[in-house]
Formats: structure tokens, C-alpha cells, sequence
């Protein structure tokens, strides 16, 4: 017998969580020109474009949204971005949070161009942490059992919703 899903933010939820965030960053960077949003592909990358478009929105800062592949650190990726980079303003995006190995790599992997600071963010946070590794803008916390699995799904309208599988 399958589970059903069980629907935990409806697009409007999502979309009012990531208008929150927005402004969160806005306002731990309200020194700062230039924010570089790294999302991590392909749904962090996601979640990063539509932070990326409410920022443009709301700000007249510069804002630049970059996709950084999971699994692979490339050459390619350093020579386009490393030194835009050095000492910049960097946070790194994705979906859902949980043991927090994926997150902390990308986040060893981004400190090798030294940015002067160096936030993340996550629209779910399942707190199953096994790395040294929190979320600076979170959207949602939610404490979950480890079979139990997060989905956020893209709707045919280009909104988000999250559920609890």
C-alpha cells in the first residue's frame, strides 16, 4: 500500500517564505552592492532564480545568480567566477536541508575563493544534521522521521510546493 502525500506549503506559502527570505537578505547585506546567489543545481538553482527575481524586484542592489552543478566542482566554474568571488557577498541556495553533507561541501568548495561572507539558505530545513552545517535563511523547519522524505515539486504555474512523502 503507498503513502500519500501530504501537502505542506501550498505555492502561495512557499511564495510568501521566499519574499521573507528576500528581505532577510536585504537586510544582513544592506552594506553590501553586489550579492551573489549560488543555487544548486537543479532545484536549489530553482529556488535561488526566484529569490533572485523578488531581490530585482525590491532592491536596486546588484544581485547575480550563478548555478553550481552538485556533484562536480569544475575549472570551468572557478575561471568564470573565482575572482568576482574574492571578497564578496555569497549565498548558497538549495531546496531541502537534511544530513547536510551536500551543503557543506559546496560550502568547503565556495570558501576556496574567499568571499567576505558566506551565508545559505534553504526553503526546507529537516534538522537530520550528520555535517557541521546550518542554514542562515530558512523557510521552513520541520522535524521529520528518517524514512519520511521532503518533496518540492515546480507547479505548471512556476510556483513551489512542498510535501511530505
Amino acid at each position: 500500500m503507498e503513502k500519500e502525500r501530504q501537502l505542506i506549503l501550498t505555492a502561495i506559502d512557499v511564495e510568501r517564505k521566499l519574499e521573507r527570505m528576500a528581505r532577510e537578505i536585504l537586510e544582513s547585506n544592506y552594506s553590501i552592492d553586489k550579492v551573489f546567489l549560488v543555487g544548486l543545481k537543479e532545484r536549489g538553482a530553482k529556488v535561488a532564480k526566484k529569490i533572485f527575481e523578488i531581490l530585482k524586484g525590491i532592491s536596486p542592489k546588484e544581485f547575480v545568480l550563478i548555478e553550481l552543478e552538485k556533484e562536480e566542482e569544475t575549472d570551468v566554474f572557478e575561471k568564470r567566477y573565482g575572482d568576482e568571488l574574492t571578497g564578496s557577498s555569497v549565498i548558497l541556495i538549495d531546496d531541502v536541508l537534511n544530513s547536510g553533507k551536500t551543503l557543506i561541501s559546496k560550502v568547503c568548495f565556495l570558501m576556496r575563493f574567499k568571499p567576505s561572507q558566506l551565508s545559505t539558505l534553504v526553503l526546507v530545513d529537516r534538522k537530520h544534521r550528520k555535517f557541521p552545517v546550518r542554514a542562515d535563511f530558512v523557510g521552513l523547519t520541520l522535524s521529520t522521521t528518517l524514512k519520511e522524505h521532503i518533496s518540492v515539486v515546480e507547479d505548471k504555474k512556476g510556483g513551489f510546493l512542498v510535501f511530505l512523502d
